[in-house]
């Protein structure tokens, strides 16, 4: 039995609208054992060190955050594509420039600098939305689920919790155009094809899931989609799904099947508590009803969503609605989750022009526990007793958060203030540092490797 005892300076607790000041967290073989707010009257004075065996935890500390939408291998467009003109279509093409270049031995060494990239910015668990799953010109590796193999690996070279999202990809457009050029490396030819492949598939490690995606009604005939959502739901798995990320998507949508998006995936069972609908920038009412009703859930990711010039989803509307809202880095034009997180504010603040429409509770819960919730890790993202003993500790002293209220984190910290994370009880980063990953080295040299 591992045992371990921390006192945090201010822990955010499940419920509360702030954070409370000097916690005791006692954990247990990777779990929260107790929870502890000391009273005034037992709390240490300064200078005494009341709890010889007491780890301390100066700063802020949280729960363990939650990626829900990542592309490991985006990480190598940052600073690469931001300067010319164009639009998601055009940064595309970018995009499918640089999956020629990997194979399994690269994109290990790519997703594992990437993954230890989120553990020092807090995030203990992500989501990864896999569809490079072949080699050139579509030929399967020997073994067919080498690249997903490859990113089971990386997270745990990484240290932290995968939910692999296996990508169902079998076609270009709406209406049905066959996948050419670097497209052809996603596709397995129909669902059942797809579904066949993902079965002889086992994540070695208790760090990694299996859950399930429909890249987009793009990517996926109307006819197959009750095939890959069965499959996730014969599987208690998640599913998750782009949606209505494009105008043009929504449009080409109504034009071959005379309805959104939204109403396709509804009609083909493809909504539910297990589904989580990324982006979801450009819904109309009548998709917000349908995805509120049927509690699906939707992901946010608004660094990426600025920076293709998706648009502005509006968040405050599909929270409104019932659907719990999580966040994700997406293309990783930045790993950092508070900035994700603040983004949803300040966002709606920009489209409506008004304040005050998430409260930092809100924003805490939107990057932890729904986002452990939408991977399927519903024991995770909350300093709770029974949960995961995931703690992201953050500094307070630093030249952003200084004279800052713990609650003011959200608005005032970025991933750069993270100074220790634990993860399922073991210290994965300290002093901001990765005990295992030289993160920065190791990712100049992936990217390195896979570009032009």
């Amino acid at each position: 039995m591992t045992a371990d005892r921390w006192l945090a300076e201010y822990a955010w607790l499940p419920g509360q609208a702030a954070p409370t000041p000097d916690v005791l967290i006692e954990t247990v073989d990777g779990r929260i054992a107790e929870v502890t707010p000391l009273t005034p009257a037992g709390r240490p004075a300064a200078g005494v060190d009341v709890f010889a065996d007491v780890v301390r935890l100066p700063g802020l500390t949280l729960p363990g955050l939650a990626n829900a939408h990542s592309h490991a291998f985006h990480r190598a467009l940052r600073g690469r594509t931001h300067d010319g003109r164009g639009d998601f279509w055009t940064w595309r093409d970018q995009m499918y420039a640089v999956t020629d270049r990997l194979d399994p031995e690269s994109y290990l060494a790519l997703a594992r600098a990437v993954y230890a990239e989120m553990a020092l910015a807090g995030i203990t668990c992500v989501g990864e939305f896999h569809y490079l799953h072949h080699g050139p010109g579509g030929t399967a590796y020997d073994d067919p689920n080498a690249m997903s193999a490859a990113l089971v690996e990386a997270a745990a070279h990484a240290g932290i919790r995968l939910t692999l999202l296996d990508a169902c990809y079998l076609t270009a457009a709406v209406d049905g155009q066959p996948l050419t050029g670097a497209q052809r490396r996603f596709g397995d030819g129909d669902a059942l094809r797809w579904a066949d492949r993902v079965n002889g598939f086992t994540p070695d490690g208790e760090h990694a899931r299996l859950g399930a995606a429909i890249h987009s009604v793009r990517a996926v005939p109307a006819e197959q989609l009750a095939t890959v959502a069965g499959w996730a739901q014969g599987r208690n798995a998640p599913l998750h799904v782009h949606l209505s990320e494009q105008p043009a998507e929504n449009d080409a949508c109504r034009a071959v099947h005379g309805h959104t998006p939204t109403r396709l995936l509804a009609d083909h069972g493809a909504l539910g508590p297990s589904t989580t609908a990324v982006h979801a920038t450009h819904p109309t009412s009548g998709d917000v009803s349908l995805l509120g009703e049927s509690r699906t859930g939707v992901c946010l990711c608004p660094t990426t969503e600025r920076d293709l010039a998706d648009g502005i989803g509006p968040a405050r509307r599909l929270a409104d609605a019932g659907i719990p809202l999580s966040l994700g880095s997406d293309s990783h034009a930045v790993i950092d989750p508070f900035e994700e997180a603040r983004a949803v504010e300040l966002d709606e603040r920009l489209r409506t022009r008004k304040r005050g429409h998430f409260t930092s509770a809100e924003l805490l819960t939107a990057a932890s526990t729904a986002g452990h919730a939408a991977l399927g890790w519903t024991d995770a993202g909350q300093i709770a007793v029974g949960d995961r003993a995931d703690l992201v500790t953050v500094r307070l002293d630093s030249v952003r958060t200084a004279g800052v209220d713990p609650a003011g984190v959200w608005f005032a910290a970025s991933a750069a203030d993270v100074s220790q994370v634990v993860v399922d009880g073991r210290v994965l980063v300290r002093d901001g540092e990765h005990l295992t990953v030289d993160v920065p080295a190791e990712l100049a040299a992936a990217i390195a490797a896979v570009s032009a």
